[in-house]
């Protein structure tokens, strides 16, 4: 099978490609543009990985070519599409609005012409927890009330609404992942998790906003992966799906910081007010994932950040200040 991921030297594209060359029947092809959002040596190095696999096939442009994009799709016959490339941070969206009208709205629409036009099996996209807002309503369930508080958020809802009129119009299997604060090893270092680590490591100050008080649905990145390729070929998917994937286990900052603590020495902690932009508290429902899915034991906190602490210090030995 023929598996196209966009952003695969990201995060969860990375982490999901490894996954899926695990299977020597699936070949993957890979696209990225190594923005420079953060440090382009991770990506680098997350792709170093992925090209020792020969099953892989790697693409280097920016997903606003509409012409490399259509040449990819009419020479690789591919079969799925994970769509992750897109400009990620809910602050940078303020100071930087027309990356995301970019990145996140027009390279979404060159991908979903693409779907249509080619008509590939199945399209699962990245979206996001930040389409909820701050809600009463806890645990949040995929058809609650949206409420984005920025063009970050706005633009997932944007994705999501897109892919829907095109699913119908079309007749497109298409998936939207809510993904809740993903963590693991090869994680990204704007996220809170790697930004205290990085702090402890260099000796930085690190900005407590809200005074820690926020709470979050953290969800490794393991149990992330064992969901999308679970649910690749998964027939109790409808054609237009929206999936909440997340532990379903809220946790305060306090508590994910002592985790780390047993680890790295505390950093000096700056508390600052809360951002206007922050969502005070994330708690996904995963009901609808298990039922298509099937039962499972997600990943606990506390060996969710052991992982991802002995893999930092391995990574950042052998990569001196390159987180």
């Amino acid at each position: 099978m023929k598996i196209l991921i966009t952003g695969c030297c990201g995060f969860i594209g990375f982490s999901l490609a490894k996954k899926l060359l695990l299977n020597k029947k699936n070949i993957i092809i890979g696209i990225d543009c190594l923005d420079r959002y953060y440090d382009v040596s991770l990506k680098k190095n997350r792709l170093k990985s992925l090209i020792k696999n020969d099953n892989f096939k790697f693409f280097k442009f920016n997903l606003k070519d509409k012409k490399k994009i259509d040449r990819v799709f009419d020479a690789q016959k591919i079969n799925i599409v994970f769509h992750f490339a897109a400009q990620a941070g809910v602050r940078f969206s303020f100071s930087n609005p027309f990356k995301y009208i970019d990145d996140n709205f027009l390279s979404f629409m060159n991908i979903l012409e693409n779907i249509k036009k080619n008509r590939i099996k199945k399209f699962f996209f990245a979206s996001s927890s930040s389409v909820y807002g701050d809600t009463k309503k806890i645990p949040s369930k995929e058809h609650d009330n949206l409420n984005e508080k920025n063009l970050y958020a706005l633009s997932k809802t944007f994705n999501e609404k897109i892919s829907q009129v095109y699913s119908e119009k079309y007749d497109l299997n298409i998936c939207g992942l809510r993904f809740f604060t993903v963590y693991g090893e090869w994680g990204r270092p704007d996220m809170f998790m790697m930004k205290y680590i990085n702090a402890s490591i260099k000796k930085n100050f690190f900005y407590l906003y809200n005074y820690g008080k926020h709470k979050r649905d953290f969800t490794y990145i393991d149990d992330v992966t064992f969901f999308m390729e679970k649910i690749i070929n998964n027939k109790r998917l409808k054609k237009f799906s929206i999936i909440n994937i997340s532990s379903s286990r809220p946790y305060s900052l306090y508590k994910v910081m002592n985790e780390i603590n047993l680890y790295f020495k505390a950093p000096k902690i700056i508390k600052k007010k809360r951002d206007s932009a922050d969502v005070l508290n994330t708690h996904g429902s995963n009901r609808k994932l298990i039922d298509i899915s099937g039962k499972y034991k997600f990943t606990s906190l506390q060996i969710g950040v052991r992982n991802l602490c002995r893999w930092y210090k391995h990574y950042y030995k052998l990569n001196r200040n390159r987180i």
